[in-house]
């Protein structure tokens, strides 16, 4: 599931004029915390093109002690934005991506950083995904990429990309599922007051991507199922919940969530599996029919599609040792 260091170092390359926002989320997700509980935060250490202060777009300027030379021990390297989509990146920026990708980091575009790890020619070939709002450009500069702008992230093994800002906290959450496991995720998400999981197929241009509303009938209908997802469950059973039509329903949840109501489930019942073989001496069996697969088949084949490993494997990665 992961192939980083116990505690991974971090290089989160900045360019002049970054907005503090984007160049924040690593160490938000992954950084140290105030009190200490949810995770031990990992070694973030932020790059430059060179030494020396950088401007943000906020208006002041962040003195970064770090060149590119820090890429050669890094097990990690974020690249969180870029100034212009249409501009290549500086050559000896994408060749020490090269080189430490060719050595086994793993290499993480955020929203327009996107475009710096594309220039590399380390996405081509592959899947990727970066801010909506610039899909055209991105394909026409690249065309050997295959760009997915409908989803959130997209994760290759040694190469990730995720879209726009906000996408960028899901990226990092699900690096740290992939690294930490379901339950060390959950707890970081809320830490920071995000949602606990959005799938990587997850839209990224919806109408409302966190329904606030107590009383909107589809939340209620989810906050239910959630609570019942060992259960048969099924859009009829949704929608009677909400008091829609099964049509109205349907329409309605990917309007709030941008996805279908049986990618959801799965996405649910994937997320208690996970935290059931983390913290729980339940077998395989009875996990499945607790988080709602029915048999442990169905469930590795979940596994297997989604996950690219099997839930005895998955358990032995990231299961919490017992007291004593």
């Amino acid at each position: 599931m992961s192939n980083l260091a116990a505690v991974p170092r971090v290089a989160v390359l900045a360019f002049d004029g970054i907005n503090p926002f984007h160049l924040s989320v690593p160490s938000l997700v992954w950084g140290s915390e105030s009190p200490r509980g949810a995770m031990d935060p990992w070694d973030i250490t932020v790059v430059g093109p060179q030494p020396g202060p950088l401007r943000t777009s906020a208006g002041y300027s962040l003195l970064v002690d770090h060149g590119l030379e820090a890429f050669d021990d890094a097990d990690l390297i974020v690249v969180p934005w870029w100034s212009d989509p249409t501009v290549a990146a500086p050559g000896h920026v994408v060749d020490a991506l090269r080189r430490a990708h060719a050595r086994g980091a793993v290499v993480v575009g955020l929203c327009l950083g996107v475009f710096v790890v594309a220039d590399s020619g380390l996405l081509d070939g592959r899947e990727a995904t970066t801010h909506w709002t610039w899909t055209e450009t991105f394909r026409r500069r690249f065309p050997s990429v295959r760009l997915s702008p409908e989803r959130l992230y997209v994760d290759e093994g040694s190469l990730v990309t995720g879209a726009g800002a906000t996408a960028g906290i899901d990226t990092c959450l699900h690096l740290l599922a992939r690294h930490r496991g379901q339950a060390a995720a959950n707890r970081v998400a809320r830490r920071i007051v995000a949602a606990p999981h959005r799938p990587g197929g997850q839209a990224q241009f919806i109408e409302a991507p966190v329904p606030q509303e107590e009383a909107d009938p589809v939340t209620s209908a989810m906050a239910w199922a959630r609570d019942r997802l060992q259960d048969p469950l099924s859009i009829d059973a949704l929608a009677a919940r909400a008091h829609l039509s099964r049509s109205s329903f349907t329409r309605a949840f990917r309007s709030r969530t941008g996805t279908t109501v049986h990618h959801w489930l799965v996405t649910q019942r994937l997320a208690l599996a996970r935290e059931l073989l983390e913290s729980s001496a339940l077998d395989i069996e009875s996990v499945a029919r607790r988080a709602g697969f029915g048999t442990s088949a169905r469930l590795r084949e979940h596994f297997a599609r989604h996950l690219d490993t099997t839930p005895s494997r998955y358990r032995e990665e990231f299961a919490t040792p017992s007291p004593g």
